[in-house]
C-alpha cells in the first residue's frame, strides 16, 4: 500500500521558519515529480512546489517564490519544503503528493496519483 506521510507542520509567529517532510512507502518514487499542495480555511486547495524526478528542475507558485524552497532525497524516498520567511497568508494544511511515474515536472500539478494526508501549518501575527 503507498503511503504518503507528512510532517513538521504546526504554529509558527510571522517570520519563523518550518521544514515540511514527506516520507514515502509502499513503492519508490525516483522516477516521479513531487511536490506540495495547500489548502487555506474556505479556499481552493493550490499549488504550491514541484521537483523533478531527478531534483534538478524545481517549479514555485508565484506566492511563496523567494520563501520556500522543495528538496528530495531519493535515497530516504522523502520529499521535503523548507519554508521561511512565513508570513499568516501561509496558514494552510499543506499536503504532499506524488505525480505519474515519468511525468516532466511541468505537467506535475496535473498528473497526480497519491496524495498525502497533510500537515497543518499555523502563522500567527
Amino acid at each position: 500500500q503507498v503511503q504518503l506521510v507528512e510532517s513538521g507542520g504546526g504554529l509558527v509567529h510571522a517570520g519563523g521558519s518550518l521544514r515540511l517532510s514527506c516520507a514515502a512507502s509502499g513503492r519508490t518514487f525516483f522516477n516521479s515529480p513531487m511536490g506540495w499542495f495547500r489548502q487555506a480555511p474556505g479556499k481552493e486547495r493550490e499549488f504550491v512546489a514541484a521537483i523533478s524526478m531527478g531534483g534538478r528542475t524545481t517549479v514555485y507558485a508565484d506566492s511563496i517564490k523567494g520563501r520556500f524552497a522543495i528538496s528530495r532525497d531519493n535515497a530516504k524516498n522523502t520529499v521535503y519544503l523548507q519554508m521561511n520567511s512565513l508570513e499568516p497568508e501561509d496558514t494552510a494544511v499543506y499536503s504532499c503528493a506524488a505525480g505519474r511515474a515519468g511525468t516532466v515536472v511541468a505537467n506535475y500539478a496535473e498528473r497526480i496519483e497519491y496524495w498525502g494526508q497533510g500537515t497543518q501549518v499555523t502563522v500567527s501575527s
